[in-house]
C-alpha cells in the first residue's frame, strides 16, 4: 500500500489518531476549512513530515495550521512553516464579502490575525511544532534557502496573480512523492472563484505531478 493511500484510511475522524484537544482548538477556530478537508491535511502531514518540513501559505487564525501540526507532531520529524503576512486578503478588507470586524485591529487601523493565530497554536499545544513566518508567500519563497519540502498546502490570496504567484513560487520545492495541496477549488463559478480551480488544472495536466483526489474543495496531487 502505498504512503497517500496508507494516509487516506484515517480520513475518519475517530480513527484518525489526532488528539482531541486539538481537534477541537482547530474546529472552533475562525477559518473556512471544512473538518474532513483538515482530517485530509493532517492524514499526509503524519505522513509526509517523516522525510521534510511541511508548508502551508496562508494560515489565517489557524485553523488548518493545527491539522498540519498535528500532523507533523506524529512523526516527530518536522515542523510546519506558517507563511502569512496576517493583513487579511483582499476579499477579508473592511466592505468586502468575508470581512470579519472581530478581526479589525484599531490600533493598527487595519486586519490583524496574527495575535488570534498565537491563540490558536497555543490552546492547542502545538507552538513547537510551528515557525511562523510573517511575510508575503511571494518575497519567502524568492528567498527560501533551498530546503525541501515533503508537503505544500497554498491557501492564500485567491486573485489570479496571487495563486499563480504561490504555486510557481512553492510546487518546485516540493519533493519526489511529496504533496501538493490546494484549497477552495469550486469547477462552477456560482460557487466560488475560479483562479485556485485552474492553477490546480493546469498542474494536474503537467508532466510530473499525479493526481491524488479531492475532498470537498481540497485538491491533492502528489509528486512523482
Amino acid at each position: 500500500m502505498s504512503g497517500w493511500e496508507q494516509a487516506f484510511r484515517l480520513l475518519d475522524p475517530a480513527r484518525s489518531g489526532m488528539p482531541a484537544g486539538a481537534r477541537e482548538v482547530a474546529l472552533r477556530a475562525k477559518g473556512f476549512l471544512a473538518e474532513v478537508e483538515g482530517q485530509a491535511l493532517f492524514s499526509l502531514a503524519a505522513e509526509a513530515s517523516a522525510r521534510a518540513p511541511c508548508l502551508e501559505v496562508g494560515s489565517y487564525c489557524g485553523k488548518s495550521t493545527v491539522f498540519l501540526a498535528a500532523g507533523c507532531r506524529v512523526t516527530g520529524a518536522h515542523p510546519l512553516f506558517a507563511v502569512d503576512h496576517h493583513q487579511g486578503s483582499v476579499e477579508q478588507q473592511p466592505g468586502q464579502q468575508y470581512h470579519d470586524p472581530e478581526l479589525f485591529d484599531p490600533r493598527l487601523q487595519r486586519v490583524s490575525t496574527f495575535g488570534p493565530f498565537l491563540t490558536t497554536l497555543r490552546e492547542a499545544g502545538l507552538e513547537d511544532w510551528v515557525i511562523p513566518v510573517v511575510t508575503t508567500s511571494t518575497r519567502l519563497a524568492r528567498s527560501w534557502p533551498g530546503a525541501p519540502l515533503s508537503l505544500v498546502f497554498i491557501d492564500g490570496g485567491h486573485a489570479e496573480e496571487d495563486v499563480q504567484a504561490d504555486v510557481e513560487g512553492w510546487a518546485p520545492k516540493v519533493i519526489s512523492g511529496g504533496y501538493l495541496c490546494m484549497h477552495d477549488l469550486f469547477a462552477d463559478p456560482a460557487k466560488g472563484g475560479q483562479a485556485p480551480f485552474r492553477s490546480f488544472e493546469r498542474i494536474r495536466k503537467s508532466a510530473g505531478w499525479t493526481y491524488v483526489t479531492r475532498v470537498e474543495t481540497l485538491g491533492i496531487l502528489r509528486r512523482r
